[in-house]
């Protein structure tokens, strides 16, 4: 579950008023019911935003000035606004007390998103952040900010009741670094001294090596630095999922674009039954009957 700190993004949940943390508990507690562990993701989008979607029109925040493109829907994102360095603990702040409005909503815990091109992804990614002060520069520098939140939020809230999800080998929305096996094996240390539940992490994606689809990097540096429990992500079929568990390179595996079309997938992997396919169209819409919720289960039957 993704919560936006602000109205920063379109069409997304948030969990930053009282009203919306009453509105939240009579959800959590039917997913509780249901024997469900609920986490609620926490994220700041920073320069993946335009003027309409911010208060008073004023310009995304970011760790630099540079904008990014495209946006959605056709439209580019409007040009960000570089934070000042007194700004940044009062963001640190937002995610501090998301963590406790998604407590008292009921969550289980939260994931603090540092991924994906978001916020905490340009101050970490080398290609983004062109800062001089301490959250820019050295590696040390550009993890400072995501790292002060992650003590923030397990200070707030537990450690134990604390994931992070991180994308240190992707370029989503021109969010990349020149030395990802460094970045992501530097947050997987640094992680480990506030002792979170869990670190969520993408898996590098397959590039075409001499006609060949290989995967060129490999997330198991980061699984074995990490002392918590170690989930991976990244275009997963069932078997390739039960090799790496098998094969220990992650404790757990993260299912996305496959769990949103089979409401029952783990029946369906128990089973080996065939498995609907997904519409791309319908992933950011809106509507409450269209897309994420007309998937079919299995006939009780089978």
């Amino acid at each position: 579950m993704m919560m936006s700190h602000d109205g920063s993004y379109p069409e997304t949940p948030g969990i930053w008023t009282k009203e919306q943390v009453e509105a939240w508990k009579p959800i959590v507690e039917a997913v509780h019911e249901k024997g469900g562990i609920f986490f609620c993701q926490i994220w700041h989008v920073g320069r993946a935003s335009s003027y309409a979607f911010q208060p008073n029109g004023q310009a995304p925040i970011s760790c630099t000035n540079k904008g990014v493109t495209p946006g959605l829907d056709g439209m580019d994102w409007s040009p960000p606004r570089r934070l000042n360095t007194d700004e940044i603990p009062g963001i640190v702040n937002d995610f501090r007390l998301a963590a406790r409005n998604a407590i008292e909503a009921g969550f289980d815990g939260v994931e603090i998103h540092g991924a994906n091109g978001y916020l905490l992804d340009q101050f970490m990614k080398d290609q983004v952040n062109d800062r001089t002060d301490q959250y820019g520069g050295s590696l040390e520098n550009r993890c400072r900010f995501p790292l002060e939140i992650v003590e923030a939020v397990v200070n707030e809230i537990g450690a134990e009741r604390v994931g992070m999800r991180l994308s240190p080998y992707a370029s989503y929305m021109e969010a990349s670094d020149s030395n990802p096996e460094a970045l992501g094996l530097y947050m997987a240390n640094a992680v480990n001294k506030f002792g979170i539940l869990y670190l969520h992490v993408i898996e590098p994606r397959m590039i075409k090596i001499n006609d060949k689809y290989e995967t060129p990097h490999s997330l198991l540096p980061m699984r074995k630095a990490f002392k918590g429990t170690f989930i991976a992500a990244g275009g997963y079929t069932r078997d390739d999922g039960n090799k790496a568990i098998a094969d220990n390179y992650s404790d757990l595996i993260a299912y996305g674009r496959l769990f949103l079309a089979n409401p029952d997938l783990p029946r369906r992997f128990q089973i080996d039954a065939p498995l609907n396919k997904y519409n791309r169209n319908t992933f950011y819409i809106p509507d409450p009957v269209v897309g994420y919720t007309d998937y079919p289960f299995l006939d009780d039957s089978s």
